[in-house]
C-alpha cells in the first residue's frame, strides 16, 4: 500500500518511500527533553531514508514537536515534503491564558468550535514556519457532536481554501473513529493502535466502512506504546504498565517471530500495512530509532508467520 495521492510531495523525485511518515511527538519532548539539535538530526535521518511524510501535532510538547519539526524543515524545498499537524486543542501559558503567535505553551485544553481550529492553526502555522499544511487533522475529538458541528466545518473551509490540501480525524478509540468515518467529508483517517498485533479492532470495524466511502488509513501507534517493540524491555500498552496476560501474548509473539529469525518490532511496522492500511506512522527520537523502523519496513517476514502471528 502507499500513501493516496493527495498524501505525497507536490514534487517527487525517484527513490522516496510513500508507505511510512515519521512521527514526531517524541521529539516534542516525549518522556524526555530532545535538544533542538538532536531533534534536526532525527529529521535529517528520515529525508536521507527517503521519507518526505512528517507528522505533529501542538499537544506534542505544547507546540514543541511543530517548533523542532520547523527547525528541522527550514530549507528543505516546501513540495518536497508532506507536513501533517492537527487540530482539537488550545495551548495555553504557564499562567492558563491562550498563547499568541507562534509561541509554545505549558498546557492544552480541548477546543472543537470553529473559530478554535482557525486559532489552533495559525499559531500552528507559525510555529512550522509554512503558509500551510498537506495534512489537517481533528486530535482525539471524543465529543462527536462538537467535532461534527464545530470543527468538521472548519477543516472543510480550510481545504476549500486551499490551506491545507486534506483533512482527517485522528483517534485511537473506535466508535467515535467510527461516526466520522461514516458521517464526516474525510479524506483520510488516522487510527492509534487498533491495527496491530495485539489489537486488530480497526480490521474488524473501521477498515471496510472507510474503503466504501473513499478514505485513506494511516497507521499509528503500531507498538502500543513499546510493547510490540520489546515487551521486556518496554512493557507497556496504552502508556501504562502492560498488565500480565498482556505480556504473556507479547512475548509469545516475540518468539514466533524469533523461531522465524525476524524481529517482533519489524513483523508490527509491517502487519498494519499487510491488513490495509495505506502507510504506517512511527514515531523516533533518535537516528538509529529512524533507521530501526525504515529497516523494518523493508524486512523478509515469510508467510508462514504472518499465518502463525495472525492465529497466535
Amino acid at each position: 500500500m502507499a500513501f493516496p495521492a493527495a498524501l505525497r510531495p507536490l514534487s517527487v523525485t525517484p527513490g522516496l518511500r510513500d508507505d511510512a511518515g515519521l512521527g514526531c511527538a517524541p521529539i516534542g519532548n516525549l518522556f524526555a527533553r530532545v535538544p533542538d539539535a538532536d531533534a534536526v538530526a532525527t529529521v535529517d535521518a528520515a529525508l536521507a531514508h527517503g521519507v518526505r511524510y512528517f507528522d505533529t501535532a501542538p499537544l506534542y510538547g505544547d507546540g514543541e514537536s511543530e517548533r523542532k519539526l520547523g527547525l528541522a524543515l527550514r530549507g528543505v524545498p516546501r513540495d518536497e515534503v508532506v507536513i501533517a499537524t492537527k487540530v482539537g486543542r488550545q495551548l495555553l501559558d504557564a499562567e492558563g491564558a491562550p498563547v499568541t503567535g507562534g509561541a509554545s505553551g505549558a498546557s492544552s485544553v480541548a477546543d472543537l468550535s470553529r473559530d478554535g481550529v482557525w486559532r489552533s492553526l495559525e499559531g500552528s502555522l507559525a510555529r512550522l514556519g509554512t503558509d500551510r499544511v498537506d495534512v489537517l487533522h481533528l486530535h482525539d475529538p471524543l465529543d462527536v457532536e462538537a467535532g461534527l458541528a464545530g470543527a468538521m466545518t472548519a477543516l472543510a473551509e480550510l481545504r476549500e481554501q486551499g490551506v491545507v490540501r486534506a483533512i482527517s480525524v485522528g483517534l485511537g478509540r473506535l466508535e467515535p473513529l467510527e461516526r466520522f468515518t461514516a458521517e464526516a467529508p474525510l479524506d483520510v483517517i488516522m487510527e492509534a493502535g487498533r491495527l496491530t498485533l495485539l489489537d486488530r479492532t480497526a480490521e474488524e470495524r473501521l477498515m471496510g466502512l472507510a474503503a466504501a466511502r473513499g478514505i485513506g488509513v494511516i497507521a499509528a501507534g503500531v507498538f502500543n506504546s513499546g510493547i510490540l517493540a520489546d515487551p521486556d524491555a518496554a512493557p507497556y500498552f496504552e502508556y501504562r504498565q502492560a498488565d500480565d496476560a498482556l505480556l504473556e501474548r507479547a512475548r509469545r509473539l516475540q518468539a514466533l517471530c524469533g523461531e522465524h529469525g525476524v524481529k517482533l518490532a519489524d513483523a508490527a511496522v509491517r502487519f498494519p500495512l499487510r491488513r490495509g492500511a495505506d502507510a504506517v506512522v512511527v514515531g523516533a527520537r533518535t537516528p538509529a530509532e529512524v533507521d530501526a523502523f525504515v529497516a523494518g519496513l523493508s524486512a523478509e517476514v515469510p508467510e508462514e508467520l504472518w499465518l502463525a502471528l495472525e492465529s497466535a
